[in-house]
């Protein structure tokens, strides 16, 4: 059981198969795409050694899922009717109840680890796959118990190894979750890109005008749209209830300004600057 499949051999598939090659040097780095070119630029950046489909699996020590939510969710049970039984199967989509909610009753359910690495850019593909790109990160990982021990400790030993953070979650509260901290600053960045462009109809401008603080708010709108849109699908219930609190929360700011109580707005602004500290890991 030399081989190791990489299935979506994009920027997490692809930096994840890079770190693995450090630590199984004498393993098989497999990839497994939907796109020909994808497979090829992997290979030609040395990111894998060969390349296969689903129907080839053998052999598989471990196999590492990277691709959209929704083609997770229909692959999953198939690939996991390739394995044996001291196969790691490990899913890193971003969301997980309906992939874990999908498996529950499979044969094979003990092989499968749901896990999401809280890592990444705006960029895609395998030519933005790196080295580092999970270094002082956070891997969640959901349902523990309901995987083979043996399997969740070699798993755990690979996150460190790449000296991750972990964290324990249940599906339902990572969903809950992700869908503030992370899905709804997708949402933002996407949706004030299209503000921008609605309303600078000259290009230019926004080239010439955008300041730092623009494009930092904005990169994220430069991601995955096929991505983003299996993942608002998946999570729609979490996300629905993140934007009605966030746009409760424009209007007020909007009512603040349009009523001239800026002495209220800036203590607002004040109160929600205590982020920082949040994000500095102070008072944590």
């Amino acid at each position: 059981m030399k081989n190791i499949y990489i299935v979506g051999v994009g920027l997490i598939g692809g930096s994840f198969a890079l770190e693995l090659k450090n630590i199984f040097n004498d393993y098989n780095i497999i990839g497994i795409d939907i796109s020909t070119q994808n497979l090829k630029i992997a290979k030609q950046k040395n990111i894998i050694d060969s390349h296969a489909e689903i129907n080839d699996i053998t052999n598989a020590f471990m196999i590492i899922i990277a691709v959209p939510v929704k083609s997770i969710i229909k692959i999953l049970p198939k690939i996991l009717e390739f394995i044996s039984t001291e196969t790691l199967v490990i899913d890193f989509g971003s969301t997980k109840l309906n992939i874990c909610k999908n498996l529950q009753t499979h044969k094979r359910r003990s092989n499968f680890l749901a896990a999401h690495p809280i890592a990444g850019n705006e960029f895609s593909g395998p030519d933005a796959a790196a080295k580092g790109l999970f270094t002082n990160k956070t891997m969640i990982i959901c349902e523990k118990n309901k995987t083979n021990k043996k399997l969740v400790d070699l798993a755990i030993n690979i996150f460190k190894e790449m000296k991750m953070n972990i964290s324990f979650m249940d599906p339902e509260s990572h969903d809950k979750h992700i869908a503030y901290v992370s899905h709804l600053s997708h949402i933002s960045s996407f949706m004030l890109g299209k503000t921008v462009i609605d309303e600078e109809k000259n290009e230019k401008n926004i080239f010439d005008m955008a300041g730092s603080g623009f494009e930092s708010t904005v990169r994220l709108a430069k991601s995955s749209p096929k991505m983003w849109t299996d993942i608002l699908e998946d999570n729609k219930i979490n996300i629905k209830e993140a934007l009605d609190d966030y746009i409760y929360n424009l209007n007020n700011i909007r009512d603040l300004i349009n009523d001239n109580k800026f002495d209220e707005l800036e203590l607002e602004l004040k109160k929600i600057n205590y982020i920082k500290n949040i994000l500095n890991g102070i008072n944590l």
